[in-house]
């Protein structure tokens, strides 16, 4: 997968946009800490004055982000909830945006509590489905929020398709891109007017930093995006931006092992009785792969299924030896999560049942260990959670 005429997306990840330290020429960018910069004249501009405004470090990480993300503008934020809260601030009030049904619960939660008293409004709707997204659009409906795959009904929604339907109706699409990063699949080169992700997972990888990113190519969205940035002030630290630049190097190595072990485990839990229901895009016979398939080089490692009622969802948590149960997702350590309980806490009841999440529903977030040793703790995990009659 070539993004330019020289460079391997992975080559990308490792080399991608690299500026030479000028005063020592180090291989990694350094940390910049100070918060304000010298000015070699009175009342002149320098490139970077007040570290809110700009700083080296994180300037070396927001120009690799929009080349990896296919963009022309890249920006990076204190959280993957700020990033997303910068591309919904470009909406005004009395518009209308169109959201994916099982979006992150925490989307949900600026939408419901944050814009809408803004008088920005939303619908959650089907957007694996296009004749409905077709039909959700009102005059007022000035942009659409997707999630593909969505969290964590695993729902793939296409990209360039809805981008078209968008565009022909003058509203924008903004794509979350968390849970295949740009390693996998470009939302920007396929017609998308904004792309978020939560730094926080694939593209950290190591569960260490809490941050998020964002990319445009259209200069005015991206004026908009610069402007929530520094006005609000949710930037990423130095130190985070730092941690982030060296992670991306290593996510192409970490994706492909993690999606090598997602295939296995999703095998395993398709043919195992304890599993009533599996979502992943990368089995053959699941919803979204064709459309996947045609729009990113990888289904990624997030899948979710249900459990069978004749399995104890407590205790089956409970007796997971090295699988983790905790929040968040995309680290070399498999995370496993039930949304209803955590991510999607927040939403209504009537939210949930359309959305298709239940309480027997759990999140996998797939990582690098064997892939044998997660299907063996999940098989026990089965058996002590079987109900005996």
């Amino acid at each position: 997968m070539a993004t330019d005429a020289t460079k391997d997306m992975r080559s990308l990840l490792v080399h991608g946009n690299e500026e030479a330290d000028p005063l020592y020429h180090t291989v990694n960018t350094p940390i910049y800490l100070s918060s304000t910069f010298q000015s070699k004249n009175f009342g002149g501009h320098e490139e970077f004055g007040y570290s809110r405004g700009g700083n080296p470090t994180r300037r070396q990480l927001e120009s690799l982000i929009a080349e990896l993300e296919g963009g022309r503008f890249g920006f990076a934020f204190s959280s993957g909830m700020t990033a997303t809260a910068a591309a919904l601030s470009v909406l005004q009030t009395g518009e209308e945006i169109l959201v994916t049904r099982n979006v992150y619960g925490g989307t949900l939660g600026a939408l419901s509590a944050i814009f809408a008293r803004w008088g920005i409004s939303f619908r959650l709707i089907d957007t694996s489905d296009l004749g409905a997204v077709r039909a959700a659009f009102r005059e007022n409906t000035k942009a659409v929020f997707l999630e593909t795959p969505s969290n964590p009904v695993l729902d793939v929604a296409d990209i360039a398709a809805i981008a078209a339907i968008a565009r022909e109706r003058h509203a924008l699409t903004i794509v979350d891109n968390t849970f295949l990063s740009p390693y996998l699949q470009q939302p920007l080169t396929l017609g998308a007017d904004i792309v978020v992700e939560s730094a926080t997972k694939y593209l950290s990888g190591h569960s260490d930093i809490i941050a998020g990113v964002a990319a445009a190519s259209d200069e005015t969205l991206a004026e908009r995006l610069r402007s929530f940035q520094i006005l609000i002030g949710g930037i990423i630290q130095p130190f985070d931006a730092y941690i982030l630049l060296r992670s991306i190097k290593t996510l192409s190595v970490r994706l492909d092992r993690q999606i090598e072990n997602a295939q296995k485990v999703a095998r395993f839990l398709k043919e195992s009785p304890a599993v009533d229901r599996i979502r992943y895009p990368g089995l053959p016979e699941d919803p979204g792969y064709a459309v996947n398939a045609r729009q990113a080089i990888g289904p990624g490692a997030m899948l979710s299924f249900l459990l069978n009622g004749e399995y104890d969802i407590k205790i089956f948590f409970d007796a997971l030896d090295m699988i983790v149960s905790g929040a968040s997702l995309g680290g070399v350590e498999t995370l496993i999560s039930g949304p209803i309980y955590g991510s999607h806490r927040n939403f209504s009841k009537e939210q949930l049942e359309a959305a298709g999440i239940t309480e027997t529903m759990v999140r996998l977030s797939i990582g690098i260990e064997d892939a044998e040793d997660i299907i063996a703790d999940l098989r026990q995990a089965f058996e002590k959670a079987r109900r005996r009659p």
